[in-house]
């Protein structure tokens, strides 16, 4: 290319998008150009032929003529050229791919499911058979929980309602005799042609006599299909009903029915298997067969409907003679719109309202075992004898026997279907119910209080735990196998749960209270279910046990105690050796072989043995993902961690961690099914990350004395000879011996990579371990042998969090990482460490210390990364693979990760190896240092390419025209413009050219343009100012960024009529107002820091966020946004919170934030109030009721599955739905976060776009992009592939002065960008101007590709993916491997070239710009609506004055009731504008969110109950919540409100007489609360405000309190048990202002409530208030209620007062009896 022309450069021409250049450089040397070089041009890059000639036109016109004339082009429409190119298919599948977007488990990648779900059970009424009463009373609890559930895309089809009941032998009289008064009755799904429903039912029938079940006949079920939606209708079964006599062998078996329930269980199995076999198995919905029940009890009526539509389509319910004694009611919300009628639920046994996170390796574990024994095939032929089937039952094996049985799980079903086959499998076994649910789903056991007198419930989890891998993941689960009925709550409490109890002996369990209409003055009882409790009702008895009881029953029926004492073996953590392995030179040289940089060592084992604590760091990953980079990673970087969004929540590790475990264990598993003292004969591991002293800990019990645990090391070594093939000869080897060992009795398995000395490290390479663990653990479990061993491995490649958890994901029992313990003392022992422990600049540890430190970060490292994805348990984590690979061929797949999604191709097995050996260091030398690899940090020449540098700061800056020199801290005022110099193109040109030529390191560096028509004239193109109405900033909040760069970039998009976004903290009052004071100079009073001003600027954000902490969002925050962001994940840090380091939090952060100065903020992981997509549905309500004029977008992250997941999003009612590249920015986090979770948003975006095309969704949704964006390229792209909006977040920031120093999380920011310092601030150099800049040249340069490409608007290059095409020529530019393809990926994107409806709002919302449409809240708010509209309520608002009341009446359905008016006040008067009272009594039982965002002057009084968040935002004003006079129950000991009430409240009083569930007031900032008793974890993040108990909490209470003080009444004196000391203190109240405190907020409760317990409490107040405990963080040691050293304070006693001002009493030495008088208010 030289030789083309001189003055040209050769990088010029390297990259697909040298387009620009080229028109650039023939304009300034057109008479060197030739058309034999311009033919040269066109071949070499990839434009259409009349596209290019369309770009030189201009500057080559002399020669283009000739050109045409020897081609045979014209620039016609009609050329042949062009036609050629219109026909071409971009990415057009290669020979042998498919289209691969949607590959993997159909539950993570296609339908994902949440719902409302309950029982009833009456025993006691209605004699044998029950009454209709209770099936009319769940039809009615099923209906009232519609919005728990959600539509198909027809908008009238359910995703799913169902209910199970006992047969109603009534109804079916006439199948019914004397010698068969209960047959087996089976609910059976049948094709809708009736030659392949006869055809089946002929199968059925065969099958049943074959084993003994005499056939007594058909019943079609009487339904109307006229009550059904088009796409239930289009795919409804025919419904048929079948009975069949129990065998005669089995006339014994009457009593328990044991035998013929496990007969007709196998009979079902059997009749899929014949179905298949005859081929009599179709793809049509119509036409599938599914049994829905074939039980001799229970009956299952479901379907694709809605819950009030159930009864009208099946005409049995409606009949009196269907009676029950209970029912089990069930509403699904599918992420999918075309819905199945299989998976409506309740299943066969269970009705799930949750999602398994831990599925594929629960699924995988199960086949697991059942390859794991030999039964010959001869013993399952007879499905009769009792003995017979209750062996087949319980030995594991045979249920892999597919010519017989049903395969018992399929990652083709759904998570509730899985786990209903293996409940259901383990109940016919000799498991009762609520045991099988105990051991699949068990509870946070360890250092539970509550079980303290209970320790043979702790046996059963510890043995269980031994043998079963939990079921992990957020779950209420109702089951009932005919002979009781229960529910039991995952171990989190992440599901609602309340039941009643009337006199009559009825018990009411449902996820929300007030389903069914119940008098309170019948109700014994009110409760909930917490975290890992269950109920359980014996449907022969009626007996009702809670959780103590039934599981103290079911543990106590085998020595669970007895067996784990003598069968177990324990390994606890164990002290480290100070021995060396190594000398310096060697472990060196053995560092880089394994991969190891100088990174590792400086960052991540400095700071994980010095703090005990992974690095943090920021400014998220900028780096080439690990297939395009040119230098050498390990295989760990080839995935990335997935993690939970919307559907599932993340865990908190850092503040509920007391529910999570990394103990592991090694050695043969048993059967689940049966269970035996053999069973806990295991190898208990404290830790899975071993010392050299355990791992002799672990050998000693190979004697025959000390347990008999056979063991093996195999070697992972091979000859470096071998060369890069013999990698594969290698594996076979150490998996056959593996295969050979554990057939030998081998129980401990150990993979070492591990050499003797310098010699072996020399004459030898490895395996890399995860593909050696990977390719074992698959081969074992093929040879039925997994559990039969466990498997540690013994690695030199292991060292940050997430090569540990990828080893444990794909089957390691433990590590044991022998060079980073060796590495941790070589670092301790260096001159460098031990000066700066000598200087004071690390903490002083010994090496044993700092050994056990490093364990620490990697454990600590474990639990964040499991908690990521929701799971709790490292042992269920454990060969659970949830993982996505990227640049992984199928080979490496298939061969050590079978299962694991890999949508692009990449490396083989050759290239891996290849890859290990350039890690390897040519000689071990003493002065040899290891490779500075430049993976986080850039490093110039030679390190890793970072995409973000000082360089391309520098470039931009020159573009822009901007000075970082010039700032308020130099010669801002003096300098003309404020600084800014002129911008220039030719610079911006440059700046583009450093981004073309650079290497790969993104997706979309391999993809180019290819057009279907020719070009057109530049000036045909919409305008600039029209595309930058598309731009937005990312959500970088108020803290992260100083004042000057969060208010210049706001300034500045708002200028463009982009959308800024005020990230997560909040926003000063003072931003709302658009600004009149700017003088000429450019300058504000308003914003004196500020340069570069306009009359007319807004510094309001036009989007403000709601992220899981709440900082600043109050009603006017929420009120004065235009568009309001739920911020479920971020690019950087995914499944995490936010973090903002406590030096960066000063007096200005901490008052926006409600927050104390100086102390760090984390984020709960999740949002409090979103643990389901039905709870973000209710947010999203929430926001629409507040401000009904915002739209609400919803911001996820890139991962495999967000298809389905947007899909859910856009049901839930969402306006945007933003995807965020893995690889976003941050202002800190920790650093394995920020490198190995979430993926590029290429394939985020086209998975969202394309799921939400297919299932009809797309026109309600307007999706945004952003990660990484920084060119009109990169928007190109983002457009083709469905984005709508686009979003900057670096790029800007570099826009306006920053100049990447990767400071931010040090607040040391040298530009003032990202600093709260003062000092630092004032060189902050930017102005609005730069930023609108930089905005412009983008918007230009996608007008020159929009102009080339030949399209005037820019919404037609959305969802245009035929545009795009693979780059050869960048394809063969990977240096790594010719395996990546991206046209499976990208080809799965549907044609939308002919169909544009997507681009406008539905039809039903006007069909007009997306933008100018909000969805708004349907029924559910029509109780805010008549509150706002009654004229006495106008009145007092219009008024300001006065008191007014007003009485309503509510029921479950009225949601957020109260946010309306708050909105109303909020934006007529603010946060505290409001003189007058609105007094509203309310009688009923309130739905979700009831009293959300309450102002001041908002008085609400409920006299009923309410479910989950209420005053949720609160911010003034005052919630009081009672039950109604003539109750039956004590109000002190029963729930009257839900989970997470007060979550993220800034002020206000509440008062519940009666107790609060889970998660009471976290990240309270300042409402006065109290209650009764609350559930676990109360006060968790709380940073301000006063919570008073008044009865028993749970556990973990004041986790991550930083603010505001607890009191709590310890009834039962185990407080002490309950609390979270890692932060708060507690002591008894022994301060006068305390007790006033105290006392005078429980002398306001009673008041407001009338409570009992506060009467009882004050009545006996002398000896009464020593049973209180006072909790307090450090922030208020020195507070007067805390300490009495400070006199003359006031102490706060209410939130509000009538005069809205805050109410103070003087408090000090020698009070007078007045000064201590209650305040009256």
């Amino acid at each position: 290319f030289p030789s083309l022309c001189q003055r040209c450069s050769t990088s010029c021409f390297s990259t697909s998008e040298s387009r620009h250049y080229l028109r650039i450089q023939l304009k300034s040397c057109s008479s060197a150009v030739r058309s034999r070089e311009i033919t040269i041009i066109i071949n070499k890059m990839r434009l259409s032929s009349a596209a290019l000639i369309a770009v030189v036109a201009s500057s080559a016109s002399s020669y283009i003529s000739s050109f045409q004339l020897q081609h045979g082009l014209t620039q016609g429409r009609n050329s042949a050229a062009v036609e050629r190119v219109t026909s071409l298919q971009a990415f057009k599948l290669k020979e042998g791919e498919t289209k691969n977007m949607f590959e993997g488990p159909t539950p993570l990648v296609k339908e994902r499911d949440a719902c409302g779900v309950g029982f009833i059970a009456n025993t006691k009424s209605g004699e044998e058979f029950g009454t209709h009463k209770v099936l009319q009373q769940g039809l009615t609890a099923l209906d009232c929980m519609e919005h728990r559930g959600a539509c198909g895309g027809d908008g009238i089809s359910g995703d799913g309602a169902g209910i199970m009941t006992q047969i109603p032998w009534k109804l079916f009289s006439e199948y019914r005799s004397e010698n068969c008064p209960k047959p087996g009755v089976g609910m059976v799904f049948l094709p809708q042609q009736e030659d392949r429903r006869n055809a089946v039912k002929e199968v059925i029938e065969r099958v049943c006599v074959a084993n003994e079940l005499e056939f007594l006949g058909w019943r079609e079920v009487p339904v109307d299909p006229s009550a059904l939606g088009p796409q239930a209708r289009d795919a409804v079964p025919s419904m048929w009903q079948m009975f069949v006599k129990a065998p005669k062998r089995l006339d014994d078996d009457e009593e328990t029915r044991d035998g013929f329930e496990r007969t007709l269980y196998l009979v079902r199995r059997r009749i899929l298997v014949e179905l298949e076999k005859a081929g009599l198995k179709w793809e049509d919905a119509n036409s599938e067969t599914y049994f829905a029940s074939f039980s001799s009890s229970t009956i299952v009526y479901k379907g694709m409907v809605q819950g009030c539509v159930l009864p009208q389509f099946y005409k049995d319910l409606q009949n009196e003679e269907y009676t029950t004694k209970f029912v089990i009611y069930h509403r699904r919300f599918s992420t999918n719109t075309n819905p199945k009628w299989p998976l409506a639920q309740p299943m066969r046994v269970v009705g799930h309202n949750g999602e398994i996170n831990t599925l594929v390796g629960n699924v995988n574990w199960v086949k697991a075992r059942e390859k794991s024994k030999t039964l010959p095939e001869s013993e399952l032929n007879d499905l009769v004898d009792a003995e017979n089937t209750d062996n087949i039952v319980m030995m594991c094996n045979t249920q892999d026997v597919p010519n017989v049985l049903e395969p018992l799980v399929d990652l083709g079903r759904s998570d509730s279907a899985n786990l209903d086959a293996v409940f259901e499998l383990m109940t016919k076994s000799r498991h009762r119910a609520p045991c099988a649910l105990m051991s699949l789903v068990p509870t946070a056991y360890e250092n539970e209080p509550a079980l303290s007198n209970n320790p043979e419930i702790v046996d059963f989890y510890k043995f269980h735990g031994g043998l079963l891998e939990a079921w992990d993941g957020p779950a209420l689960l109702v089951y009932s196998d005919g002979k009781s009925i229960g529910a039991s709550l995952d171990r989190n409490g992440l599901r609602p749960a309340r039941y009643s109890i009337t006199s009559d002996g009825t018990v009411y369990m449902m996820s929300e209270t007030g389903v069914v209409d119940l008098d309170e003055s019948d109700i014994v009882q009110k409760g909930r279910l917490g975290p890992g409790q269950m109920i359980n009702v014996d449907l022969a008895t009626g007996e009702f046990k809670d959780n103590i009881a039934i599981k103290s029953e079911i543990a106590s029926r085998h020595p669970y105690g007895e067996w784990v004492k003598q069968g177990r073996k324990d390994v606890t953590r164990m002290s480290f050796a100070d021995d060396r392995l190594y000398d310096d030179a060697t472990t060196t040289f053995a560092q880089g072989t394994f991969g190891w940089g100088l990174e590792d060592i400086g960052m991540q084992i400095q700071d994980m043995a010095g703090s005990a604590k992974e690095t943090t760091y920021s400014m998220g990953d900028d780096a080439p993902i690990a297939v395009l980079s040119e230098r050498p990673h390990t295989t760990y970087n080839y995935f990335k961690q997935r993690f939970a969004q919307v559907t599932n929540p993340p865990i908190d590790p850092l503040r509920e961690g007391v529910v999570m475990s990394v103990a592991m264990t090694l050695g043969k598993k048993e059967s689940i099914y049966k269970v035996s003292e053999k069973g806990a004969r295991l190898i208990h591991l404290e830790s899975p990350v071993l010392n050299s002293n355990e791992m002799d800990r672990i050998a000693s019990f190979a004697e025959p004395e000390h347990g008999g645990f056979q063991q093996s090391t195999i070697s992972t070594r091979y000859d470096l000879a071998d060369g890069p093939d013999g990698i594969k000869a290698a594996i076979d080897a150490i998996c056959d011996k593996a295969v050979e060992d554990v057939r030998n009795g081998v129980e401990v398995l150990i993979l070492s990579d591990k050499s003797a000395d310098q010699a072996e490290l020399d004459g030898t390479t490895y395996i890399p371990p995860m593909v050696a663990v990977g390719a074992v653990h698959h081969r074992l479990i093929d040879e039925g042998l997994r559990m039969d061993t466990g498997l540690v491995i013994e690695t030199g490649s292991a060292w940050s969090t997430h090569h540990f958890a990828c080893l444990v994901g794909y089957g390691a029992n433990a590590v044991h990482p022998y060079l980073a313990l060796e590495t941790v003392k070589q670092w301790h022992g260096s001159k460098r460490t031990q000066s700066m422990m000598e200087a004071g600049k690390l903490d002083k540890t010994t090496l044993d210390e700092a050994q056990q430190n490093y364990r620490k970060a990697v454990e600590n490292g474990l639990l964040k990364i499991l908690s990521k994805m929701g799971i709790s348990l490292l042992s269920s984590y454990q060969g659970a693979q949830i993982f996505e690979a990227m640049g992984l061929g199928e080979e490496v797949i298939n061969t050590s990760f079978k299962g694991t999604t890999s949508r692009i191709g990449g490396v083989d097995l050759r290239d891996i190896a290849q890859e290990t050996a350039m890690m390897r260091p040519e000689t071990a030398d003493e002065k040899a240092k290891l490779i500075n690899y430049g993976y986080y940090k850039p490093v110039p020449k030679q390190g890793e390419y970072h995409a973000n540098s000082s360089d391309l700061a520098k470039l931009l800056h020159d573009a822009i025209g901007l000075d970082k020199t010039v700032s308020a801290a130099t010669n801002r005022d003096e300098a003309e413009n404020d600084g800014v110099k002129p911008k220039s193109v030719a610079n911006y040109e440059i700046f583009k050219k450093s981004l073309e030529s650079a290497p790969l390191a993104n997706i979309r560096d391999l993809l180019d343009f290819e057009s279907d028509r020719e070009s057109i004239s530049i000036d045909e193109v919409e305008s600039a100012a029209e595309i930058m109405k598309r731009f937005c900033t990312g959500a970088m909040s108020l803290g992260a960024l100083s004042r000057e760069a969060h208010e210049t970039l706001a300034i500045a998009v708002n200028r463009v009529g982009g959308k800024s976004n005020s990230g997560e903290g909040g926003e000063d009052t003072v931003r709302i107002k658009d600004l009149s004071d700017v003088d000429e100079k450019g300058r504000s009073p308003t914003y004196p820091h500020l340069a570069g001003l306009k009359n007319g600027d807004s510094a309001n954000s036009y989007i403000h966020q709601v992220a899981s902490g709440r900082f600043g969002v109050t009603p006017e925050f929420l009120t004065t946004a235009k568009q309001l962001e739920i911020k479920m994940a971020q690019g950087a840090k995914p499944g995490e919170g936010g973090q903002l380091p406590g030096p960066k939090v000063s007096e200005y952060i901490a008052g926006l934030r409600a927050s104390k100065q100086g102390v760090t903020l984390i984020s709960p992981p999740p949002h409090h109030d979103i643990y389901s997509i039905e709870d973000l549905a209710q947010l999203i309500h929430d926001l629409h009721a507040i401000n009904e004029s915002a739209g609400v977008s919803v911001k996820l992250v890139s991962s495999i599955g967000i298809g389905t997941v947007a899909c859910g999003v856009a049901k839930a009612q969402a306006d945007v739905i933003q995807i965020s590249g893995g690889d976003g920015g941050t202002g800190a986090s920790p650093l394995s976060s920020i490198k190995h979770a979430g993926m590029p948003w290429e394939m985020g975006l086209s998975e969202a776009h394309s799921a939400l095309l297919n299932n009809g969704l797309r026109d309600r949704v307007t999706l945004r992009v952003d990660g990484g964006i920084r060119t009109g390229r990169d928007i190109a792209i983002a457009a083709m592939m469905g984005a709508e909006e686009f979003g900057f977040g670096t790029i800007a920031m570099i826009a306006e002065g920053c100049v990447m120093a990767r400071v931010c999380h040090l607040n040391t920011c040298p530009v003032g960008v990202t600093s709260q310092k003062e000092e630092l601030r004032k060189k902050f150099p930017g102005t609005p101007e730069h930023v609108v800049n930089f905005f412009m040249f983008v918007a230009e340069e996608i007008r020159e590709l929009m102009a080339h490409l030949g399209y005037s608007k820019f919404e037609d290059l959305i969802g245009r993916a035929d545009l795009l095409t693979e780059s050869e020529d960048q394809l063969a530019r990977i240096a790594k491997t010719k395996g990546i393809s991206l046209s499976g990926f990208f080809g799965s994107i549907p044609d939308s070239k002919d169909d544009r409806a997507f681009l406008r709002a539905t039809p039903a919302e006007g069909g007009g710009l997306k933008d100018d449409v909000v969805h708004v809240n349907g029924g559910s708010s029509d109780l805010d609506r008549e509150i706002c509209n009654n004229e006495d309520v106008k009145a007092a608002i219009e008024n300001n004055s006065g008191d007014t009341a007003v009485s309503f009446n509510i029921k479950n359905t009225d949601r957020s009731t109260g946010a309306m008016l708050a909105g109303d006040i909020s934006r007529k008067y603010g946060n505290k504008g409001l003189d007058g009272n609105l007094n509203i009594n309310i009688f009923g039982s309130a739905g979700q969110s009831f009293g959300a965002f309450t102002l001041p002057g908002m008085k609400l009084r409920l006299t009923g109950e309410a479910n989950d968040y209420v005053g949720k935002g609160m911010h003034g004003g005052e919630i009081v919540v009672l039950p109604e006079a003539d109750a039956g129950f004590v109000a002190a000991d029963s729930s009257i409100v839900g989970n997470a009430c007060l979550y993220g409240a800034t002020g206000g009083d509440f008062h519940a007489n009666g107790r609060a569930g889970e998660r009471f007031c976290v990240r309270n900032s300042g409402a006065y609360a109290v209650c009764e008793g609350t559930g676990d974890h109360c006060c968790e993040y709380m940073t301000g405000g006063v919570v008073v108990a008044l009865g028993t909490v749970g556990r973990n209470v004041g986790a991550g309190m930083t603010g505001g003080i607890g009191y709590f009444y310890d009834e039962d004196g185990r407080f002490n048990e309950r609390v979270n000391g890692e932060i708060v203190k507690f002591q008894r109240v022994g301060t006068a202002a305390g007790e006033l405190q105290l006392r005078n907020v429980i002398e306001r409760h009673f008041e407001k409530t009338g409570s009992e317990k506060a009467e009882a409490i004050l009545d006996n107040w002398d000896e009464e208030k020593a049973k209180f405990w006072q909790v307090y963080p450090p922030s208020e040691a020195q507070s007067a209620v805390v300490s009495d050293t400070i006199v003359g304070e006031t102490v706060k006693v209410s939130a509000t007062a009538p005069s809205e001002e805050l109410c103070y009493l003087p408090v000090g030495a020698g009070l007078s009896p007045d000064q201590t008088t209650r305040c009256a208010d």
